[in-house]
């Protein structure tokens, strides 16, 4: 007997009269969307291996693919038609952002809040937050361009992409590169609000994601611009530990894996994933000297190997994906060293194809022998291996 979707408007309902209060309405929301995705076993408990095999909901059917494309044609439409009608000179950025965020919170009302579609939903959010960041930047650059008279790059300095060349501003005649860096940040914080608007409305499991992505990359951008790239590195290792941290923490809230808190941390450890994978592994790659190559290679395979045991003691497989052209080019750099590249880059493929598909198809296995020699404290913070 086919069961009538849950009335999420009766569990409103519900909450405001007082029988059921807005935690209990959350888990019977998730219960019965994941009751649908098929995950029924998992939820109940009857099925011990379902809740190991990582499911988030991405796609209801191929009508999502669809409307994704439908909306961003939409949305660039959109946007163009907001900088091909900016009133105000170098508003550009300031007026396609705001059109496209509009858009974005428009369709989400319906896609999202009645629809309940993810991967649609996905693309909004990202795309409104990214709207009102690129609004927020195009105002500050519209503000002090129009206040100082000046061009967005200076000429004669030797950075243009300094943070006051940015603004179109110089030292001497506005304020300092530290304050410029401080003024910069402002789009951050202000997508961070649009961000929080967003979830209250709508509950998009990626907006904690997308909120630490607006917060970790423009930082990175800004001190690349002004430190270098090394201090961007670290500024994106020690921004992808933080994420990481705060998505085991919401890991450790539902080891069971059965409540919209487990999507939100898949997308978190998907954003620390290559954020602490990066700066690591990128450091070791293509040193000069060739006797080192093959020290650098191996030294690869033993980090990927380290990040291999923290994937499967936490359960999940992001940190195996990110670093996996890296892995790739270490092996073949060891078994280059003794074929030619056609024949060394076969074998990697070969190496590197076969042990994850040997892993994948030993995961359960592979995490029970992980698990068991971890700490009890530690176990008590992973999903149970079953």
């Amino acid at each position: 007997m086919a069961h009538p979707p849950l009335d999420e408007r009766a569990l409103d309902a519900a909450v405001a009269a007082g029988v059921v209060d807005a935690e209990t309405r959350e888990r019977l929301v998730d219960f019965a969307a994941a009751w649908r995705d098929g995950r029924g076993a998992a939820v109940a408990g009857a099925a011990a291996g379902g809740a190991d095999e990582e499911q988030f909901r991405l796609l209801s059917g191929f009508n999502d693919v669809f409307v994704a494309i439908a909306i961003a044609i939409l949305l660039w439409a959109v946007g163009a038609l907001g900088v091909a009608a900016s009133p105000v000179a170098r508003g550009e950025a300031l007026a396609g952002g705001l059109a496209v965020a509009a858009a974005s919170w428009v369709l989400a009302e319906y896609f999202t809040r009645k629809r309940r579609m993810s991967l649609p939903s996905i693309e909004l959010l990202t795309t409104f937050v990214g709207g009102v960041y690129t609004a927020a930047f195009g105002l500050l650059v519209t503000v002090f361009g129009r206040a100082t008279g000046s061009n967005p790059l200076i000429e004669g300095e030797t950075n243009p992409h300094s943070a006051a060349n940015v603004l179109g501003i110089g030292a001497p005649e506005a304020i300092g590169s530290a304050m410029a860096f401080a003024v910069l940040l402002l789009p951050t914080g202000i997508a961070i609000a649009a961000a929080f608007a967003h979830w209250r409305r709508f509950r998009v499991p990626i907006t904690l994601a997308a909120g630490c992505a607006v917060i970790i990359l423009p930082v990175m951008a800004l001190l690349g611009s002004q430190l270098g790239g090394t201090a961007a590195l670290i500024a994106g290792f020690l921004g992808g530990i933080a994420v990481f941290l705060l998505a085991m923490r919401i890991d450790a809230s539902d080891r069971a894996r059965l409540t919209r808190r487990t999507d939100m941390a898949f997308w978190l450890h998907l954003l620390a994933a290559p954020l602490i994978v990066h700066p690591v592994l990128s450091q070791l790659q293509s040193p000069a000297n060739p006797s080192l190559a093959l020290v650098a290679a191996a030294g690869t395979i033993l980090i990927y190997l380290v990040l291999a045991f923290i994937a499967l003691a936490v359960d999940r497989r992001a940190l195996l994906v990110s670093g996996l052209a890296y892995v790739i080019y270490a092996l073949g750099v060891v078994v280059q060293s003794g074929a030619d590249p056609g024949t060394g880059f076969t074998v990697t493929a070969l190496i590197v194809g076969g042990s994850l598909v040997l892993l994948a198809a030993a995961w359960a296995k592979a995490r029970r022998s992980v698990v068991g020699v971890l700490p009890a404290d530690v176990q008590a913070l992973v999903p149970p291996a079953v």
